[in-house]
């Protein structure tokens, strides 16, 4: 009877997450903001969602803002609705340094695809994140996949320089380029070159597309590359006509294709996994640094540190022993208030 009680308790507690697993996008939506507000219960509901992820195929879009790639991700959804396959997308967009609020423009322009019920269009704000990717954007993608997604689309912001983050996050990256930008260059000096799967040159019907593909072939012959390796393909598009959608599209199929048939996807996912381990670990550190004695402790450690009365190495490992201390007390106190069987 206490066994029926428990489990009636955690389903009441996991409302959210149960509905999400029955493709409730009211749901999937208050589940999302709760994971972009650090709400501690939207951290519970994940832990009961995360069994049923790592379904969805993660295709991300980068590249310099006003690349177009907004229209590209508009254009995706069509073609990948004519697939047959449902739709999640992620919109990141930058957050005002003045009002702390986001534009959430992506939104709009993907507008006429809000009334299908198989396409779920979400924007995140990044909230003063660093990099491309809003700080929420592997929790949206987790619930994305667990409400059924064949594909998620994230789109990234494009914050000026060409960021990479997003090659962590998807299976396969796609990088806009636009003629007479720069962007050879631009794409060079933050090393999208060796991540990006498949280069897109949006805009190819202004002058200098084909002087830029050129560029793009010469720096790929270049490049070191395992003989059964992928070779990245160049896709000309002209996004605000919808032309060479299409193409884009069985491009990104024939890679989804290469990286099952190579085990490469699975690799990469297991390297997805791994770093989302990894920054949950640091974040759970950075809190726990920031909490304990209420922000007493840090303090002090800076205070030593500039003074020179200590080191990094031996602050981080005195933090290190105070969190196996907590840890262990938490563990203590847990084992006394379990009762005996």
């Amino acid at each position: 009877m206490l066994q029926k009680r428990e489990i009636a308790a955690t389903q009441r507690r996991m409302e959210l997450a149960s509905r999400v697993l029955q493709g409730d996008t009211i749901a999937a939506a208050k589940l999302i903001s709760g994971i972009e507000d650090e709400v501690p219960s939207a951290r519970e509901e994940m832990s009961y969602l995360y069994p049923h992820t790592g379904k969805a195929y993660v295709i991300g879009i980068t590249g310099s803002p006003g690349a177009g790639k907004s229209t590209l991700t508009n254009n995706l959804i069509g073609f990948f609705r004519a697939q047959g396959m449902s739709v999640g997308v992620i919109a990141i967009d930058p957050t005002s340094a003045f009002t702390g609020g986001a534009i959430l423009g992506d939104r709009v322009r993907m507008q006429h695809h809000s009334a299908d019920k198989d396409v779920f269009i979400r924007s995140l704000a990044t909230r003063g994140w660093v990099g491309g990717l809003a700080k929420a954007t592997t929790g949206a993608i987790h619930v994305m996949d667990a409400l059924g997604k064949d594909v998620i689309l994230v789109e990234t912001v494009g914050s000026g320089q060409i960021e990479i983050d997003i090659t962590r996050a998807a299976d396969t990256t796609l990088l806009v380029l636009t003629p007479a930008a720069g962007d050879a260059i631009q794409m060079m000096k933050a090393g999208i070159l060796e991540a990006a799967d498949i280069f897109v040159i949006n805009k190819a019907d202004k002058g200098g597309a084909d002087l830029l593909k050129t560029d793009l072939e010469a720096m790929l012959a270049m490049r070191a590359q395992p003989a059964n390796g992928w070779r990245p393909g160049i896709v000309l598009t002209e996004a605000i006509y919808d032309k060479g959608t299409e193409e884009l599209g069985e491009e990104i199929l024939r890679h989804r294709e290469f990286l099952i048939s190579s085990g490469e996807l699975g690799r990469r996912q297991r390297e997805r996994v791994k770093l989302e381990l990894m920054e949950t670990v640091e974040g759970f550190l950075k809190d726990f640094v920031h909490e304990v004695d209420k922000g007493d402790y840090l303090s002090r450690l800076i205070d030593d540190l500039t003074q020179g009365k200590t080191n990094p190495h031996a602050a981080a490992l005195e933090i290190i022993r105070r969190l196996a201390k907590e840890l262990s007390r938490l563990e203590d106190s847990g084992k006394a208030g379990r009762p005996k069987a």
